[in-house]
């Protein structure tokens, strides 16, 4: 059985290593140290999935996020979730969005996310669609700009679709 809780700022290393060798793909160096201390100064919470003491995924709660939108209308946004390849479809991205939408409803009545808008977000996407979030009505954007009609973007992380939630 795993848990979500808080990640401790002692664990950046931990983190970064155990991210690197089981997600398929690698943060950049310092990642975790950098979000570590960003907690520590109340701009993030970092959530992180464990069993034992092995790392299964994590996310962000990001209280002044830099899409516009949401800096404006004080709307926290759940940023980077991800899960273990191996640990998938066992109920911890919705573990951890459980807890970030918990822990946002103390402080907000809205919470927001993004997602790419191809293929490999395709769980993801269904998954917060479910879950009662719904796009904010400010169409697709490129690196957190709104798109122009005609104009052509690369299909990349970087070209998102932001939803949020109300939070009863």
């Amino acid at each position: 059985m795993f848990t979500i809780r808080q990640a401790k700022s002692d664990e950046a290393d931990w983190l970064q290593t155990s991210f690197d060798a089981h997600m398929g793909w690698t943060k950049p160096e310092h990642y975790f140290a950098d979000v570590c201390r960003w907690q520590n100064n109340d701009e993030v919470v970092l959530l992180i999935a464990v069993q034992d003491n092995l790392y299964l995924g994590h996310c962000l709660i990001v209280w002044q996020p830099y899409y516009r939108h949401f800096k404006d209308n004080d709307i926290p946004e759940i940023q980077d979730l991800n899960v273990c390849p191996d640990y998938r479809r066992q109920g911890i991205a919705t573990a951890l969005m459980d807890d970030c939408e918990r822990r946002v409803k103390k402080r907000a009545d809205t919470i927001g996310i993004g997602f790419g808008l191809y293929a490999d977000y395709g769980a993801a996407q269904r998954m917060y669609v479910k879950r009662g979030y719904v796009p904010d009505g400010h169409g697709v954007h490129y690196k957190r700009q709104p798109v122009t009609p005609d104009d052509s973007y690369p299909v990349d992380d970087d070209l998102v679709l932001y939803l949020t939630k109300h939070l009863l």
